[in-house]
């Protein structure tokens, strides 16, 4: 049984492959949104609700970003995150009250996730972040429609589960594998990855502490000693710290450069783009 769901789960890096250029269409509409003050919200029932706060709630510690620029919504609210809720998945006027509760603007992107593709609570929270003008998405893993119009259209088709209408399984894994893409790529494409560090990590925590110095470590060339300096001589800043240690500036004069290259670290440090 375990070689079968491996065997399965083999098959969603093709799936998700063949929805390459859709998946950067959905995050070129993603950093639009961000460059414009717009915010990224995450809408779905049950898993799918679930891996929408998921990716959403991670955001803030690696990316070091508002809690509010990315948000996840599930269908009957947070107690549907522990527990399933019978119903709410159906309760598609909830969904416009949701999204009119966190303030939904023109600039906001509002990406769908429903395995099934129908979900009402889904499909009506697209249908009213198109009447505000919000750029929409829809990411699903059911070859057949109808389908509610979008801007971008998501579908890693994964085929049969293991077990059958057991969508948390192969459907939810090729969305986790498509909501990596989407947040993490967008939030390269905003500056806030240097090679592949994520130097604007917030660190809440030992281990995200010691990650920091890791960072500054191998982004600022230096030694675990001078990288634990730097972090302190810089309040914790990790793209202050490397740009300190690089450059051998003030704290003040790379915060300086740092906002003139509007976060993006190899244009602090005068490098090529890679």
């Amino acid at each position: 049984m375990v070689r079968l769901f491996v065997e399965q789960d083999r098959l969603l890096i093709s799936a998700v492959e063949a929805c390459s250029s859709s998946i950067a269409k959905g995050v070129d509409l993603i950093v639009r949104a961000f460059r414009r003050g717009g915010r990224l919200f995450y809408i779905g029932a049950g898993t799918s609700g679930r891996l929408g706060i998921l990716d959403a709630s991670e955001c803030p510690p690696t990316f070091g970003v508002a809690s509010d620029m990315v948000v996840g919504l599930i269908a009957g609210g947070e107690v549907a995150v522990t527990q399933a809720v019978e119903g709410a998945e159906d309760d598609g006027p909830a969904a416009e009250v949701d999204l009119k509760r966190i303030f939904l603007k023109a600039e906001d992107v509002v990406i769908g996730i429903s395995a099934s593709g129908i979900t009402p609570y889904v499909r009506a929270g697209l249908a009213f972040a198109r009447t505000l003008g919000c750029g929409t998405g829809l990411l699903t893993c059911n070859p057949n429609g109808p389908f509610p119009e979008t801007d971008v259209f998501l579908n890693p088709v994964a085929g049969p589960e293991v077990i059958t209408g057991s969508t948390r399984l192969k459907s939810g894994t090729a969305c986790k594998m498509v909501l990596n893409m989407l947040s993490s790529i967008s939030m390269i494409q905003m500056g806030k990855v240097y090679e592949n560090l994520m130097v604007d990590v917030k660190a809440t925590n030992r281990k995200l502490q010691w990650r920091s110095v890791q960072i500054v470590m191998a982004g600022g060339r230096v030694s675990q000693e001078q990288a634990e300096a730097l972090l302190e001589k810089t309040g914790g800043e990790v793209k202050t710290a490397i740009v300190v240690g690089r450059l051998g500036v003030t704290p003040e004069e790379a915060r300086l450069k740092i906002s003139a290259a509007k976060g993006f670290l190899y244009k602090a440090l005068d490098e090529e783009a890679g």
